[in-house]
Formats: structure tokens, sequence, C-alpha cells
């Protein structure tokens, strides 16, 4: 059977070409081929075209937003080194004003301290001056009562002045203003 079976084959219509057979089917192929080529090709060719615009979209779009994001990214950098030289500015700014108020405390303190100091003085000199005036008066008094006991009589006005007017001058009362104490108790 197998030499048979081979010899069968061997005469089979798929095997032996046959003209009509052939003209068949070169028509059943031109007649696919036109209609892959009328409906299929054409629906193939549009998918692909449209995946093509589809993919090429999608650069365009990534390529968008890339570019986006830089100029994004560039407009954070500038407006970050704006705001660093902002607070630097303000820094700077409050330093000085720190700088004034401290300078102008200062003289203020050095102004007040030079009020305080020359009112001091005015009241030393003014007590001082009080005090050799009350000297003054109770070396008059002391004089007149000095002369009194001396003469043993009672002097009359012009000779109290006289005799009060001359030991004042022979007195030097500006060296008496740290002594004064001390020339009222003699």
């Amino acid at each position: 059977m197998s030499t048979s079976t081979i010899i069968a084959a061997s005469q089979s219509w798929l095997i032996t070409p046959n003209v009509g057979l052939m003209i068949w089917l070169l028509v059943v192929f031109g007649i696919s081929l036109y209609i892959l080529t009328k409906w299929v090709f054409p629906r193939i060719r549009n998918a692909l075209d449209e995946r093509a615009r589809t993919i090429t979209d999608a650069i365009d779009s990534a390529q968008r937003t890339r570019e986006e994001a830089e100029a994004l990214l560039a407009e954070y950098r500038e407006r970050l080194h704006e705001a660093r030289g902002q607070a630097e500015d303000i820094v700077t700014r409050a330093r000085q004003t720190a700088h004034a108020h401290e300078q102008e405390a200062r003289e203020q303190a050095q102004r007040i301290s030079a009020e305080g100091s020359a009112r001091a003085a005015r009241e030393i000199e003014e007590a001082t001056r009080r005090a050799l005036q009350e000297l003054r008066n109770e070396v008059a008094q002391l004089t007149v009562l000095a002369a009194e006991k001396v003469t043993r009589k009672a002097l009359d006005e012009a000779d109290q002045r006289r005799l009060v007017e001359e030991a004042l001058q022979e007195l030097d009362f500006s060296s008496l203003s740290g002594g004064a104490a001390t020339a009222a108790n003699n």
C-alpha cells in the first residue's frame, strides 16, 4: 500500500498542473488582491497612519510638555534668585535700620547724659552760690557781733555796713566752696 499511495498521490489534481485550475487560481488571487487593495489595505494604511499620527502627536506633546517644564523650571529658578536677592536686600536694610536705630539710641543716651550732667553742674553751681551767699550773711552777722563785743557798743547801720564790707573784701570766697562748712564752724 505504500507504493500505491505514492502513485495515487502523484496523480492527484493538486500535484499535476492543470490549466483550468491555474486560471481559477489566478482569478481567485486577482479577486482577493482586488478586495484587499480596495477595502482592506486602505483600512490598514489608515490605521497605521492614525497610529503614526498618534505617536507623532504624543512625541510633539511630550516635547511641548518638556519645553514648558524647562520654561517653568527656568522661571522658578529666576524667581528663586529674585526672592533670594530681595531677602538679602531686606536683611541688609534691616541691619542698616538696626544700626541706625542703635546709633540714634546711643546719641540720644549721650544727649540725655550730657543734659543731666549740665543740669547737675548748674544745680551744684546754684547750691554753691547759695551756700556762699549764706556764708557771707553768717560772716557778716558774726562780724557785726564781734565788732559789737569788741567795741561794747551798738553800731549804727552805716558802721555795720562799712565793717561787713571790709571783712568781706578781706575774705576770698572762691577758695571756700569746698571748705564752706569749716568756715561756718570757725
